[in-house]
């Protein structure tokens, strides 16, 4: 076991019992420290700066001071998956309540360990392909069956392959970006030609995202069994979706502006290693894929995700609890499938999951969901209702894992719709 995940492990920093950030956990992310963009971890409320850390000599390998002096995690996500661990590693036993070296050196202590509402927290990478999978059987059918009916909810291709897209890198945003409602052409059923206006169907989906630490050349696929190394962490991703714009557009080719204008992400990169212990089997797959795609055992991960709604008028209610373990195509599967026509992928990809919903309801990812295509709307605290997403409506989806005492959390992802 990586000391960087040992449950028995203890930290000399003041954290919360019920922290998402345990010594366990130590993701990456980019915060702003006195003008100046630098990686950093997290435990409990503080971030650890790892460049000014790494000034010290306390990281105790001779890293290069410009893999932690930058506006993206990407350079430190290039030094590889074995040498990242080797980092988190290094954390662990300088955050260790056994170890002293930093938690006595007070000048450094006050420079690199910081109360987190001090810094700015940055977006973490220069993202430089996104994919979006839509491998949730549980909305695939839901989609399918408001469109198609249910004789042909799902489509005959889609249990034999992770389905997906590549979406626009360029408009992925941080945590606590405000979604500015998008435009375009839509459909109104009492009208037979297409109109130009703001989206009237604005919808969240709840998704989780890997990023890439490696790259294969082209013409190179990934082989299943490797594509664990490929794969540093996963972030929580919420992929906006106009539908009534996506409705109208998206046959033959696809989403496109519908889904273009926005995706939020958190902003830490939580490592697969530190949720190694929260594998879970995936659902039964039927038919049993073609061999490329075949990973038997724990390939999914226990991760609870819970999405808020929140207005001036009232306080974040829940509206949806979903799991990670619901989805049918498991991250290996989607990068295996991803590469094997020799695609090659870069350091810092995102890959999201597609809306995952579970088998209730309230387990539903997305408001086309819990609505029921706006015939079912939801009651709200204030008396009034939600078919989609309105202004001044602010979507907050949460993640963590939790198991035998010890949770691994990612924080947050959280977003304002304005006009």
């Amino acid at each position: 076991m990586l000391r960087a995940n040992d449950p028995k492990v203890k930290t000399w920093v003041n954290v919360p019992d019920d922290t998402d950030f345990p010594i366990q956990n130590l993701p990456f992310g980019i915060i702003k420290n006195k003008d100046e963009s630098h990686v950093a971890s997290r435990i409990g409320d503080f971030v650890l700066d790892l460049a000014i850390l790494n000034k010290s000599g306390l990281l105790g390998v001779d890293y290069v001071q410009e893999l932690f002096e930058s506006e993206s995690l990407n350079k430190l996500l290039s030094i590889g998956k074995e040498n990242l661990r080797r980092l988190r590693d290094r954390l662990s036993w300088l955050l260790d309540e056994r170890h002293k070296d930093l938690s006595e050196n007070e000048t450094l202590l006050d420079a690199c360990l910081l109360d987190i509402d001090t810094v700015e927290i940055l977006m973490p990478l220069q993202v430089p392909n996104y994919t979006d999978f839509y491998s949730s059987k549980e909305h695939a059918t839901n989609v399918g069956i408001m469109f198609r009916g249910k004789e042909n909810a799902l489509m005959p291709n889609w249990l034999h392959m992770p389905i997906g897209y590549h979406g626009r890198a360029s408009s992925i945003v941080v945590s606590g970006t405000d979604i500015i409602r998008p435009q375009g052409q839509f459909k109104l059923p009492d009208q037979e030609n297409p109109v130009f206006g703001k989206s009237r169907q604005l919808d969240f989906e709840l998704e989780m995202a890997f990023v890439t630490c490696r790259e294969n050349e082209q013409g190179s696929p990934v082989n299943i069994e490797e594509t664990e190394e490929f794969i540093w962490g996963m972030v929580i991703f919420n992929d906006w979706s106009a539908r009534d714009i996506q409705a109208w557009e998206y046959q033959p080719l696809g989403p496109f502006l519908g889904k273009n204008f926005a995706s939020s992400i958190s902003p830490w990169v939580i490592a697969l290693d530190a949720l190694e212990h929260f594998k879970v089997e995936g659902p039964k797959q039927e038919p049993v894929p073609l061999p490329y795609l075949r990973n038997e055992g724990f390939n999914n991960y226990h991760i609870e995700l819970e999405v808020y709604l929140e207005n001036e008028s009232f306080e974040p209610i829940r509206i949806s609890h979903s799991n990670h373990k619901y989805l049918y195509w498991n991250i290996f599967q989607q990068l295996a499938h991803h590469t094997v026509n020799g695609c090659n992928i870069q350091v810092g990809d995102l890959y999201a999951s597609g809306t995952i919903s579970g088998p209730i309801k309230d387990s539903f990812g997305s408001m086309l969901e819990l609505s029921w295509k706006g015939t079912e709307p939801l009651q709200m605290p204030d008396g009034t209702e939600r078919k989609f997403i309105e202004n001044g409506d602010t979507v907050i989806i949460k993640a963590f894992a939790e198991k035998d005492g010890l949770r691994i959390g990612f924080g947050e992802v959280r977003g304002k719709v304005i006009n």
